[in-house]
């Protein structure tokens, strides 16, 4: 069984139709699922209102899942957390074998330029995977090469019941804020920008893939890292593994930094007595001896 996450918007509706349509001609169940934030008046309304246009048209099974969000790392990395721990968990509990998610090619351009904006490393501008497996579960985003105006045709041409979230053109949201300029910038700038995103995303997946495998080599029987080990590695090798290293302690992934990542560094080639590095989570790094070491977090 695959499941569509679905909003109610243009993009996730004009996906829901079509992996609908392909999925009964391979023999494969399609469930459908929609997240109820809070967020907004009606919101639960609305959600019920789309749960029951997927059952009319035949999905199976159909959720609502109704989260709450936080405030870490701002309102919209906070929605977005909640959004997916619902998704993996409606998942798991489904036995899906993937999510759907319908970005596409305008949104791939516009979190690249958001993380020009915010001066992102290698990792941001790789803009989001056609794949990932997040909580355990697979994700995947078949549109990244749809425009948004196609899967406005498509629902129009459908008949198809459009949300539109007032979200969107809210400049309080950094991305709702950005729209117009990549609008301005035109089609061809945004096919540009997805193109981008997918030529840093190989070279960084290739440098992940050696990260992995460093850090492997350099973790010690208690979990710390050998200083001698990681000081060797190149510099975009050593901050990768660092990096990896936060998140196998317990950072959270949404609120670690390049600056957390930079301190940390800063224990192995550039180290002079310094005291221990905060992460987020609660956690703590310090170089004892030939190692760093991590202390406290939740658990």
């Amino acid at each position: 069984m695959v499941l569509v996450a679905c909003s109610g918007g243009a993009d996730s509706l004009a996906l829901a139709a079509a992996a609908l349509f392909v999925s009964r001609r391979m023999g494969v169940r399609c469930g459908f699922v929609t997240i109820d934030h809070g967020l907004q008046d009606g919101s639960g309304e609305r959600a019920a209102d789309l749960a029951d246009w997927a059952l009319d048209r035949g999905f199976a099974p159909v959720q609502v899942r109704t989260v709450r969000v936080g405030g870490g790392g701002g309102p919209e990395a906070a929605a977005r957390e909640a959004r997916y721990s619902a998704l993996a968990a409606a998942a798991v509990e489904l036995g899906a074998a993937m999510v759907l998610l319908g970005h596409t090619r305008d949104d791939q351009a516009e979190t690249v330029l958001l993380a020009l904006a915010r001066g992102s490393g290698p990792r941001g501008l790789a803009g989001m995977p056609e794949r990932r497996v997040r909580n355990g579960v697979l994700f995947v985003r078949p549109l990244l090469d749809v425009g948004r105006a196609e899967t406005r045709a498509a629902c129009e041409a459908e008949g198809l019941p459009v949300w539109e979230d007032p979200h969107n053109v809210d400049s309080a949201f950094a991305r709702s804020r950005l729209r117009p300029l990549v609008a301005a910038l035109g089609d061809g700038v945004v096919g540009n920008l997805a193109r981008t995103a997918r030529l840093v995303g190989a070279d960084s997946a290739y440098l992940d893939g050696l990260a992995a495998e460093a850090l492997a080599r350099a973790l010690d029987e208690r979990g710390g890292l050998a200083v001698g080990e990681v000081e060797r590695m190149p510099g975009p090798i050593r901050t990768r593994v660092l990096h990896a290293w936060a998140l196998r302690l317990g950072a959270p992934g949404t609120d670690l930094s390049h600056r957390h990542v930079d301190a940390l560094d800063a224990l192995v080639v550039r180290w002079h007595g310094q005291g221990a590095v905060a992460l987020p989570g609660g956690l703590f790094v310090s170089r004892a001896g030939a190692a760093l070491r991590g202390v406290g977090g939740a658990g």
